[in-house]
């Protein structure tokens, strides 16, 4: 980073390559440093509860280092059996299980980085009581342009004593959006509420076979956790409230295996599509919870109208869309209408009082979309704090905020030695 930052190259940090909204990609050429090999488990303290970790480090594989001793941690990105803690730091990622639990940044303690100019800081700690700025709060989410993470200290939790898999079937989709709020308005704090809707539930089927009815126009996937005690009452609640929403089929997993196939359907969606399209663009909007029903409609009219597909599988808890719009790169103009349909159903995210990213990150993605929910001021003092950290901009430049540049127009970037190689301190392998 010191001599990229004295020859003034740029240069991106790289985990996994799953972030879909092109946060990784050299956009402006340079660098890219890949962490992949920085992922080792280097501290874990069962007594107070925490990791020290390097961000290469594949996020299902903490829980699985911590798992025999009966604890785990609780960011759960679908792609959680590839993506690494760092990506996820980036983007400030999420998870079906983000309603009662939260995303990275309320698991992430402290991070020693490496600033855009060289240096090694701190940012937090190993308590929740670090005086001063939170400047490991900032950072989390600054999606690469800060600096970049070489340690990270987070939380680990104690697995729940009980867990309970409700799956509940709708002949309507207005009847599944309108159960997720009624099962909030109760009281209850689910661990999870995934919608899946009836293309995605046939691709599923026809790939996986979970037992998820093929017929239905949706599911909805509720997961309760925490004491033993109480916890058949709150199941109770839970189908009462899909109930009354309509359902007409409702049923809880009898053991870990029948519930582990109802999750193999839900995190399998996004690869199931490959049986019913050559591609897909994901979007990623946050919306109030009571506005689904209504923004739902919206987005299969939008996409309807620009003649393509949609499948919808998402947290509904949270209000976190994930419109999975299928196309056919072979055919021409169709991508440049999924780019559209994409933009519009952005619109409408934040004409609801949404937001244009929940988990995925704005990256090249939704860079232009920004003045869709932030003032001209909002932006100036974003512009700022990168400026703060980066302030020759060399670390991921062209991210967050709005360029003449979109993900689709980048493409590949040619390739050019940079100054440690041409003076041979360095070579390409």
């Amino acid at each position: 980073v010191r001599l990229a930052n004295r020859a003034e190259l740029p240069f991106v940090a790289r985990g996994a390559g799953t972030g879909l909204s092109g946060g990784c990609l050299p956009a402006e050429g340079g660098i890219v440093l890949s962490m992949m090999r920085m992922n080792r488990v280097l501290e874990v303290d069962y007594d107070n509860q925490l990791a020290v970790v390097e961000p290469g480090l594949v996020n299902l594989h903490l829980s699985s280092r911590v798992g025999p001793k009966g604890y785990y941690y609780a960011p759960d990105p679908s792609s959680q059996q590839a993506c690494t803690i760092g990506g996820n730091i980036a983007n400030n990622s999420g998870g079906p299980h983000t309603l009662k639990y939260g995303v990275t940044t309320n698991h992430v303690l402290g991070l020693e980085v490496v600033m855009p100019d060289g240096e090694i800081v701190w940012l937090g700690g190993k308590t929740r009581e670090v005086p001063g700025y939170d400047l490991a709060g900032v950072f989390v989410g600054s999606e690469g342009t800060f600096g970049i993470a070489t340690k990270v200290v987070v939380r680990i939790l104690k697995k729940p004593q009980a867990v309970k898999t409700v799956l509940a079937v709708f002949e309507h989709v207005d009847g599944a959006s309108e159960a997720v709020s009624a099962i909030i308005a109760r009281g209850l704090v689910p661990a999870a509420v995934e919608m899946i809707d009836q293309l995605t539930i046939q691709a599923v089927e026809d790939a996986f076979g979970c037992g998820y009815p093929r017929d239905a126009a949706a599911a909805l996937l509720v997961e309760l956790d925490g004491l033993a005690v109480g916890m058949a009452a709150q199941t109770e609640r839970i189908v009462a409230a899909c109930r009354d929403a309509g359902a007409r089929e409702i049923r809880t997993a009898r053991d870990e295996a029948e519930r582990a196939l109802l999750w193999k359907g839900r995190k399998s969606a996004f690869g199931a599509y490959g049986r019913v399209s050559p591609a897909y663009m994901v979007m990623d909007g946050v919306i109030p919870r009571t506005k689904l029903p209504y923004v739902l409609r919206r987005v299969n009219e939008i996409v309807a109208a620009h003649g393509l597909r949609v499948g919808n599988v998402f947290h509904a808890g949270d209000g976190n869309l994930h419109p999975n719009i299928l196309y056919d790169p072979r055919r021409p103009g169709e991508e440049a209408r999924v780019v559209a349909a994409g933009a519009e159903i952005m619109k409408v995210c934040a004409e609801v009082g949404g937001s244009i990213s929940g988990e995925h990150g704005i990256g090249l993605e939704k860079s232009d979309f920004m003045p869709l929910i932030f003032s001209a001021a909002d932006l100036a003092l974003m512009r700022r704090l990168k400026n703060a950290f980066n302030p020759t901009g060399l670390c991921n430049p062209g991210k967050v905020f709005p360029t003449k540049k979109s993900c689709v127009e980048v493409g590949p970037v040619a390739y050019r030695p940079h100054a440690i190689e041409e003076k041979g301190l360095a070579q390409r392998f």
